[in-house]
């Protein structure tokens, strides 16, 4: 073929109109759920969804968006879909779900070096001085106990700061979602034995994923059968040991 041939054919199908995907997903900076890895957008909720489209034969694309855009995105986009988000009465009816993926825990670790440290009943909490990151719904349901900044609460900008406070023996506790804690700890390079759990805080809901409501019903259908036998053959339980450690 002619090279000035070669370049009309790719030129005619670079005009081509490319296949939409299946499904269009929108996430945010939630590690290590779901984040930015370089150019590449991973993480465990990330990494299920990507499987479970697969064999569902669904093909997917993925967006990194902030969370209210992506929020406001899935509710107007048929097809698409938003995680890690929780599932709640106020947003039932808001969308189609498909999961669970995971428990939402957040708990309160102690250092391993504090054997001193226990919490048998909420009341106890009130005799130690707990971390926790601003804004975050850990600090709100620490606040909602009665704890205060300068009486018992101890607020950090980030979950990083919160974590170091900590070793160094500014708070008794931190209070942090399992996922957020396992991977401060592979950030600062800590081992997880240094931490332990001592009382959990709030495990009242899980992680989903929720699909506007528009979603073509085979798709949803697909979608959750492939999760449930991801869950069921092990796939899933080994993913989650790949970002936290249990």
């Amino acid at each position: 073929m002619k090279p000035a041939l070669i370049a009309l054919c790719l030129a005619c199908l670079a005009t081509l109109p490319t296949r939409a995907s299946d499904l269009a997903a929108y996430t945010e900076q939630l590690p290590p759920l779901n984040y930015q890895d370089g150019a590449q957008i991973s993480g465990f909720a990330t990494d299920l969804l990507r499987m479970a489209a697969h064999d569902a034969d669904l093909s997917l694309s993925i967006e990194l968006q902030p969370w209210a855009r992506a929020y406001r995105t899935v509710l107007d986009t048929p097809d698409s879909v938003i995680f890690s988000i929780t599932r709640t009465p106020e947003r039932e009816p808001l969308f189609l779900w498909v999961g669970p993926i995971s428990p939402r825990q957040i708990k309160l670790y102690r250092l391993s070096t504090r054997p001193d440290i226990s919490v048998q009943a909420e009341a106890d909490l009130m005799h130690y001085t707990h971390g926790a990151m601003f804004e975050s719904a850990a600090a709100k349901k620490l606040a909602g106990l009665g704890l205060q900044p300068g009486r018992g609460l101890d607020l950090g900008a980030t979950d990083e700061i919160t974590l170091k406070k900590l070793f160094l023996g500014r708070t008794d506790t931190v209070a942090m979602l399992d996922w957020a804690m396992a991977w401060q700890l592979k950030q600062q390079r800590l081992k997880p034995q240094q931490v332990r759990p001592v009382w959990l805080l709030d495990g009242s809901s899980q992680y989903w994923f929720a699909l506007n409501r528009h979603t073509q019903p085979h798709k949803i259908k697909r979608l959750q059968a492939a999760l449930n036998q991801i869950s069921t053959d092990g796939r899933l339980q080994a993913l989650r040991q790949k970002y936290l450690a249990e």
